[in-house]
């Protein structure tokens, strides 16, 4: 029985099925050992070959990255620059130590450039030392190593790297690629140096302290410059994908004591929503509405755009919401502070110049606010210069079209402060556009209003002051009537 279990195994058939499959799975079992082993092979030379290219790359961007410094640096060196007065900082050495032949880096030549780039358009004394020739060869050496750093990239894409970024590298324009690839390493440290000197609550909310006495302002104030160059070179809809990243260093900056620092987070926030979807900044809404809020009471040198800001934000997040509580506040804020100072000419003027928008989100919701609003309107159409006058003459003239002045004690106190205007306008150098915006406003409210405004007009119609006056307005009216249409007062409403 042994025997023939053994001579079965040793001397099997010849056609026998057993020998048939053995062998094929000997020799296929052979053949993938040797094509894994090829494989193996294969993707070390194809290793080789990636890293070998990467290499030749990467040194001809570093050689680019050199050739584009150089220029820099001594256009830099050779810049006369005097510290201000009672300054410990050198700004010149902080970027001529960012040019460093020895160690020289994409980031910090960025950051350079950013610097320089940004001083064309800056207030802060510590850059006024800087020439304009300067400003744009640092811009243009950015633009150039944007390119270089694209062409790379075009030839291995595997060398472009966003972190968590979900951005198509293919969609990405060559002077793009550069600014998006660095804000996710730039814009936390470039928070960090503005958080250093700004002025943080303790714990308890009541103690007020210098997060780092030793760290000079001026530190944070060209972080917040090269932050506000940085992300001014991406638009949409590119930016939409960074808000993560940029909305906490724009609110880093709006929290900071120095007005040049908040200036530059303004800006940023203003360069952003218009330039992203409402969608995109849903989360911060609240945070940034209320930033805007605490920042109302700026300082006159950055009050336009604290309004700019807020009336951009407001409109931007809660335009289909004119009940939103965000829009009472901050036209309540912003009220409460021209209150206070009625006569500041540049308030005024930057509040008239930007609040439009928050006007026409309000809607009739704007009745509201009349018994705040007429007040400071009254006063300034007497104002000694007629750019207010022309701006409030705006803003009523927008008003009576959004509100027909419904149920409103305005109406005769109006009209009178409108003709009182028409006269005073004789000596006005702006006398045309003022008259021309007073007869407009009259002709709406007449409109609108009918009985109520012809009471308070029977007081003016036998004033031989007002010939000229009369005069225009048959002139005027008949154009507006046709502009209006044969509008009832619930259409003109939606309609204006």
């Amino acid at each position: 029985f042994v025997f023939f279990l053994v001579g079965v195994v040793r001397w099997p058939k010849r056609n026998s099925p057993f020998i048939g499959e053995a062998h094929v799975d000997s020799r296929l079992n052979s053949s993938r050992r040797q094509f894994t082993l090829l494989n193996k092979r294969l993707s070390g030379l194809e290793t080789i070959a990636i890293s070998s290219e990467k290499g030749r790359m990467l040194k001809s961007l570093n050689e680019e990255l050199l050739l584009l410094s150089r220029p820099i640096r001594e256009l830099l060196s050779k810049a006369p620059y005097t510290p201000p007065e009672g300054s410990s900082v050198s700004i010149k050495s902080m970027l001529l130590s960012l040019l460093s032949d020895s160690q020289l880096e994409i980031r910090d030549f960025s950051l350079c450039c950013a610097a320089l780039a940004s001083a064309s358009e800056s207030t802060y004394n510590q850059l006024f030392w800087v020439p304009n020739s300067l400003s744009l060869a640092a811009a243009s050496a950015f633009k150039d190593l944007s390119k270089a750093y694209a062409a790379m990239a075009a030839g291995n894409h595997d060398l472009i790297k966003f972190g968590e970024l979900d951005l198509d590298f293919k969609s990405l324009p060559n002077d793009k690629i550069l600014a998006i690839h660095l804000i996710p390493q730039l814009l936390p440290l470039l928070k960090d140096t503005i958080k250093e000197s700004a002025i943080d609550k303790s714990i308890d909310g009541h103690a007020i302290s210098a997060a780092s006495a030793s760290v000079p302002v001026a530190y944070a104030i060209i972080a917040a410059y090269q932050f506000r160059w940085f992300i001014s070179q991406v638009d949409y809809p590119h930016l939409g994908k960074v808000c993560s990243l940029v909305i906490p260093c724009a609110l880093t900056a709006l929290d900071h004591w120095s007005s040049e620092v908040k200036g530059q987070g303004m800006i940023s926030l203003i360069y952003l929503a218009k330039n992203v979807n409402a969608a995109e900044i849903g989360w911060y809404e609240d945070v940034i509405l209320d930033a805007c809020c605490q920042n109302i009471a700026s300082d006159d040198e950055i009050w336009e755009r604290v309004v700019q800001m807020s009336v951009l934000m407001v409109t931007f997040t809660q335009k289909s919401n004119p009940r939103s509580i965000w829009y009472e506040k901050l036209l309540n804020e912003m009220l409460s502070h021209l209150e206070r100072q009625p006569r500041n000419k540049e308030r005024r003027v930057a509040w008239l110049q930007h609040i439009e928008p928050l006007f026409n989100g309000l809607g009739l919701i704007l009745l509201s606010h009349f018994r705040r609003l007429f007040p400071l309107f009254f006063r300034w159409m007497h104002a000694d210069d007629d750019r207010t006058v022309l701006l409030v003459l705006e803003r009523i003239k927008t008003i009576v079209k959004l509100t027909w002045i419904r149920n409103s004690p305005y109406i005769e106190r109006l009209v009178d402060e409108l003709v009182s205007l028409f006269k005073e306008a004789a000596l006005k150098i702006a006398r045309e556009e003022i008259r021309q915006l007073v007869l407009q406003t009259i002709i709406l409210i007449q409109q609108s209003k009918g009985s109520q405004f012809k009471a308070a007009w029977d007081k003016h119609k036998d004033d031989p002051d007002l010939t000229i006056f009369h005069h225009s307005l048959i002139e005027q009216q008949p154009a507006m009537v046709v502009r209006l249409g044969n509008l009832d007062v619930t259409d003109k409403v939606v309609a204006m």
